[in-house]
């Protein structure tokens, strides 16, 4: 699968896909997933809450509940090994060490033991807006991240993936940042196809380099002229050319690169995902305002 900012993950609703689930939902728990340590006390709060929910549903099913414990546990270890390793800025600078890598693949395989979703190219919660938080080598968010490495930190970074799948299409952004004064966002498009319970096909349609957008504040004071007078220049230019730049540059694939993936885990929170090689690519759900419209809401650029 092709690679918003890093935030707490509690989504409140299921998202619907176009193409019918013939799995059965996990149980209706979920534990909040806290990305950033200065909020460890509301997390902490709202797993007391998660775990009593639980305990509710479950009674009388000891081997249920016990079972349901250990992947709210297991789900929790992963998110605090995540944070731990530095997180998504520690990824794709490459500071994360050998052992923060082999502890957090550790905790990717026990979650990924417990999965409550049989069939998950079919479920509710595959659709919706996820936030890449790992992935390893030879994956397109680690090719991404690869390009980036190329320059210099001070010249251009990269603050966040994310990925939206609606109606059997995915739209993947990484948001690019150069000089620290200049965001863009890189976006390639994708079609899905079922190919079984746990495996999908991924076809590339196009790639697009939106316009990039200048953060006025970040420009130093003796380059601000320069830049209302770029900005005047790009006005006097034919209509033609202005809604070229300001569509961006599109490069169409036309599903000339594909490749194979198989979910291995889903539920609420947390998507993860293999490659034909077996590496991981691990994924939380945004937090939206409005998180039972978002994907309803959600229009591709074509």
């Amino acid at each position: 699968m092709a690679m918003s900012q890093h935030c707490s993950v509690s989504a409140t609703s299921a998202v619907r896909l176009s193409f019918s689930s013939s799995a059965s939902p996990p149980l209706p728990t979920r534990v909040s997933l806290n990305l950033h340590p200065e909020k460890k006390v509301q997390s902490h709060s709202r797993r007391m809450i998660s775990r009593a929910m639980v305990q509710e549903a479950a009674q009388g099913i000891p081997s249920v509940y016990a079972r349901e414990m250990e992947r709210l546990s297991a789900k929790e270890s992963l998110i605090l090994a995540f944070n731990d390793a530095g997180g998504f800025e520690a990824l794709v600078t490459g500071k994360i060490t050998d052992l923060q890598k082999i502890d957090v693949n550790e905790r990717i395989t026990t979650l990924e033991r417990l999965n409550p979703t049989p069939r998950p190219t079919t479920s509710p919660y595959l659709e919706g807006r996820w936030s890449f938080e790992w992935f390893g080598s030879n994956t397109p968010g680690s090719l991404a991240a690869r390009v980036i490495f190329e320059f210099p930190s001070s010249f251009v970074s990269l603050s966040s993936m994310d990925i939206v799948i609606k109606d059997a299409s995915t739209r993947a952004t990484a948001n690019v940042k150069l000089l620290n004064m200049i965001e863009n966002k890189v976006i390639l498009t994708s079609k899905l196809t079922v190919e079984g319970p746990l495996r999908m096909k991924e076809e590339y349609l196009e790639g697009m380099l939106e316009s990039p957008t200048v953060i006025e504040e970040a420009v130093p004071e003796q380059l601000r002229g320069l830049l209302g007078q770029a900005t005047t220049t790009l006005q006097q230019l034919p209509e033609p050319v202005k809604d070229t730049l300001s569509n961006g540059l599109r490069i169409p694939l036309g599903g000339s690169y594909q490749r194979f993936f198989m979910i291995s885990y889903l539920d609420d929170e947390i998507l993860i995902v293999r490659d034909t090689l077996g590496v991981p690519e691990v994924l939380t759900r945004v937090e939206t305002s409005s998180s039972s419209s978002v994907v309803e809401n959600l229009e591709y650029n074509s």
